[in-house]
């Protein structure tokens, strides 16, 4: 029985097991949040009214073109566009957040390692938070991370902020990966990720089959969505629209609004560079929805702090002011971009709508990449007046300072996730071990003075009454973290 090998592989792994479940779960645990379930049930309202409109007018064909060529496509109906159009969003999606799930359970514990321990320097914070970002292909994701460690005080809101510059500019790998034309290749891809994670021994080669298979069904997604948007070139009150879009203020209140609704930048991008591969889109147009796309995405850092401690916030409220920040500098120069953009993109030889087509997707992809590389250069230098800044708006209430009995770190959402709930359930054990400490020390004072004196943390109180707050809190906090352990 001893000798039982599945026993000591599950304890020889089982640190990589909680993390992998908690990789597993993150991503799920925002769906069912009210507000992604509320964006959801809009989706699907969306869904049904167009099934209702389109069998509405059952005899308006449209015609699809196949590759280009006039007289070689066939005539389908609306209902039947409309359903590809959506089904091609719902696979991209879902693609999306299959790449990123398998990415992050690929880096596994790695990745907060590396971020816990090599964020001290605000230009390493920077490049780390890049390339984790580039990893685990969700600066979300990596968002959220940083609240769970400042909630856990694995390193203080400041140090966050130069992480939170380099996730805004390792999610614009995405988006070049995306302005790639990989359609074709899509349904290899899926072959080739099923297959990994179905023969694969090695659990990390499952992950990154995971995540092959999620990138392929993004493209394959992107190509029912070119195919459905075909016939949009020549309809124009569409065509009318997307010039409309040219306006920055449109165009940025959509992105914003339906990035915060998707609750992923890298998808709306995704969605944008799909239009601009139709030639629907041009740079002008593209740009401001670009910069929505960054101000809608602080709404999952948003969605994660609820309930944290103050610092966890703060994390949330630099997110908002430096995406802001960085909208409001930039949309005053958007034609100063766009050529800066066009000089350094490739050219295409074909003309007109053709010549729109092969250009624009990588231009905006450029174009995600400069606005996000500039901002966070500027930005940088002034992390710790914004730090400070941030602390002024949301300051510590009393019952973070001590003086209440509290938990500060426990913290019921992240119940679901084993990995950051043990995390958050050590730090709380430091804590008390830390009240410990003082109490011990204070206990020695009447030792050594006959005056009672004041407690050299809270002078309102003396040497006596801070034993027992101190004495009182260590029962509650004991209470706490023997409930929240067996939630």
């Amino acid at each position: 029985m001893l000798k039982n090998p599945k026993p000591i592989k599950l304890k020889a792994e089982k640190n990589k097991k909680i993390v992998d479940f908690d990789f597993q779960f993150s991503l799920f645990s925002f769906k069912l949040s009210k507000f992604s379930a509320f964006s959801f049930k809009l989706l699907a309202f969306c869904f049904l009214a167009f099934i209702f409109v389109s069998a509405s007018y059952p005899d308006k064909p449209i015609t699809i073109i196949d590759s280009g060529k006039p007289g070689s496509g066939f005539d389908i109906g609306w209902g039947f566009a409309i359903m590809n159009l959506l089904g091609g969003l719902a696979l991209f999606l879902y693609g999306m957040g299959k790449m990123s799930e398998g990415m992050k359970k690929a880096a596994g514990e790695r990745m907060r390692n590396i971020l816990a321990a090599l964020t001290r320097n605000r230009v390493v914070a920077l490049t780390v938070g890049a390339f984790v970002t580039m990893v685990i292909q969700s600066s979300s994701a990596t968002t959220v991370m940083l609240v769970s460690f400042v909630q856990a005080e694995l390193m203080s809101y400041a140090q966050a902020l130069g992480v939170i510059m380099g996730a805004n500019i390792g999610t614009t790998i995405t988006a070049q990966l995306i302005a790639f034309k990989l359609t074709d290749y899509a349904l290899g891809m899926i072959t080739i990720g099923f297959i990994m994670m179905m023969f694969a021994k090695r659990e990390t080669f499952k992950y990154f089959g995971e995540a092959l298979m999620g990138f392929g069904i993004l493209f394959f997604g992107m190509k029912l969505m070119s195919d459905a948007m075909q016939p949009l070139r020549t309809y124009q009150p569409f065509i009318d629209l997307m010039k409309g879009l040219e306006n920055p203020v449109y165009g940025l209140l959509i992105g914003a609004l339906f990035t915060g609704l998707i609750q992923s930048s890298s998808a709306f991008t995704g969605i944008v560079i799909v239009l601009a591969q139709q030639g629907l889109l041009t740079l002008e147009a593209g740009i401001p929805l670009i910069f929505g796309a960054n101000v809608g995405t602080c709404i999952t850092a948003g969605l994660a702090s609820i309930g944290t401690i103050r610092g966890a916030k703060r994390v949330a409220i630099a997110h908002v002011f430096f995406n802001i920040g960085g909208v409001l500098i930039f949309i005053w120069f958007i034609p100063h971009l766009a050529d800066l953009v066009r000089w350094l993109s490739p050219v295409s030889e074909s003309t007109g709508a053709v010549k729109l087509a092969m250009e624009t997707p990588r231009q905006i992809a450029n174009a995600h990449t400069i606005f996000n590389i500039t901002v966070g250069l500027v930005f940088l230098p002034f992390t710790t007046i914004l730090a400070h800044y941030v602390y002024k708006i949301l300051p510590d209430k009393e019952i973070e300072k001590g003086v209440i009995p509290a938990t500060w770190h426990l913290d019921d959402s992240q119940i679901s996730h084993p990995a950051i709930a043990i995390g958050l359930v050590q730090s709380e054990i430091s804590r008390m071990a830390k009240i410990v400490a003082r109490m011990l020390s204070a206990i020695l004072h009447p030792f050594i003075s006959n005056e009672y004196g004041k407690d050299e943390i809270y002078p309102k109180l003396t040497v006596l009454e801070g034993i027992d707050m101190r004495e009182r809190k260590i029962d509650y906090l004991d209470e706490k973290t023997v409930e929240y352990l067996v939630k």
